[in-house]
């Protein structure tokens, strides 16, 4: 008797029926994704296309993961994916994230100077490249709410303590 063959997704088999259930927005973003790269409006994606979609969702994915995936998923060979092998590939891309490493990565935004700490100068400017016109004293505040150390400034620990109580995490 035969075995079926799992689907494999760039590394290691994944069973087609373990799909993490992403949130709404999640899936609105990946299909933005999709038709925005999908240049030629076929409903498919090529490798290039597939390459700036996913770099464009956070993955800094290599030329040969891609050339993978698209192998397991052209399966006419015409150099194409459609947008529910693109949606099945992200799915897993985005539950094989680690969120504290989402986290750390986000902190390193924060931190331009690499202090290891968000300082009231760091977080000034991130509001100001948001658009929010929030004053020093109010950003102050932040810092205070969450510096258990009382040191003026927020470090990796405290940050993802802040991620924490907000969900994000």
């Amino acid at each position: 008797m035969f075995k079926k063959p799992e689907a494999t997704i760039g590394k290691g088999p994944v069973k087609k029926r373990q799909r993490q259930e992403l949130s709404d927005e999640q899936k609105q973003e990946i299909k933005e994704a999709f038709d925005l790269f999908d240049t030629d409006k076929t409903g498919t994606i090529d490798y290039h296309e597939l390459k700036v979609a996913m770099r464009a969702l956070g993955f800094d994915v290599k030329k040969q993961e891609v050339l993978s995936l698209m192998k397991e998923f052209d399966r006419e060979g015409t150099g194409q994916i459609e947008y529910m092998d693109f949606l099945e590939i992200m799915t897993h891309k985005i539950s094989q994230r680690d969120p504290v490493e989402e986290i750390l990565k986000a902190f390193k935004l924060f931190d331009e100077d690499n202090t290891g700490r968000i300082s009231l100068r760091n977080l000034r400017r991130v509001a100001r490249e948001l658009g929010e016109n929030l004053s020093d004293d109010e950003l102050q505040a932040m810092i205070d709410e969450f510096d258990k150390d009382a040191d003026g400034e927020i470090n990796e620990q405290e940050f993802l303590n802040i991620m924490k109580q907000t969900s994000i995490y």
